[in-house]
């Protein structure tokens, strides 16, 4: 990876795409991602509960447990940012495993089925967070298990393109390692970046900006090379 380009500050995004989903559109997208991942989580084995996700340090009842705090108010927000881990991500993860710790597997399933139709997401953020939460964990929880969950190639452009562009609360570390290379989706019409181009499916890109390993031997074209280099390296 190159240092000197790695410290550049982050670039600004414009992905290239003819998708536009309204409110409407990506909160149907939210409700469907929600029942069929409560059915492929109804009938996981104790052990597949257990086993470690996509998302690194979790388990997949982590990630399950934290996808039913997706609708956090200012209290609950309050009462998270007093537990302080020292950074925002070590604090998600510390709620997230005290919630799997405190819930039954049923009482996981039944919050994130019990969520669909709602409207509601958590406070400071908007619905397209929602959106890519349940996009990418719910693939972090299938792919590390081997398991089929279908992801919207319309709905992975719009969450990639959020994720590429978010500055609050913080940028994604991964950002930085998709600078100065151009991601084109192959089953779609969707692009971002410029540089060598790395070519993949719409929901392999969106693993890829959220700094995902899984799918990285889906990756082609001249820039796919480095970008494996890039993600496979120590944080």
């Amino acid at each position: 990876m190159n240092g000197e380009r790695s410290s550049r500050p982050v670039t600004s995004f414009r992905p290239v795409t003819s998708v536009v989903l309204d409110p409407d559109q990506v909160w149907q997208v939210i409700d469907a991602q929600r029942r069929s991942l409560a059915d492929l989580l109804d009938n996981l084995s104790d052990d597949q509960w257990r086993q470690p996700s996509l998302c690194a340090g979790w388990t997949v009842r982590d990630v399950a447990a934290h996808l039913t705090l997706q609708q956090i108010g200012l209290g609950a927000a309050i009462a998270m940012l007093a537990r302080w881990r020292g950074s925002l991500d070590r604090t998600i993860q510390d709620v997230a495993c005290r919630r799997a710790a405190a819930l039954t597997d049923e009482q996981i399933i039944a919050q994130i089925r019990g969520m669909v139709g709602s409207r509601r997401h958590n406070i400071g953020v908007t619905y397209l967070e929602t959106l890519t939460d349940i996009l990418v964990h719910g693939q972090d929880i299938a792919v590390a298990l081997g398991l089929r969950h279908d992801v919207p190639s319309h709905a992975a452009a719009v969450a990639a393109s959020r994720v590429l562009s978010m500055r609050w609360p913080r940028p994604l570390p991964s950002i930085r390692k998709v600078t100065g290379l151009r991601l084109v989706a192959t089953d779609m019409p969707w692009s971002v970046g410029r540089g060598p181009e790395v070519r993949a499916p719409m929901g392999v890109l969106l693993l890829v900006c959220a700094g995902r390993l899984a799918g990285l031997s889906e990756l082609t074209g001249p820039g796919a090379g480095e970008l494996v280099a890039r993600l496979s390296a120590p944080a």
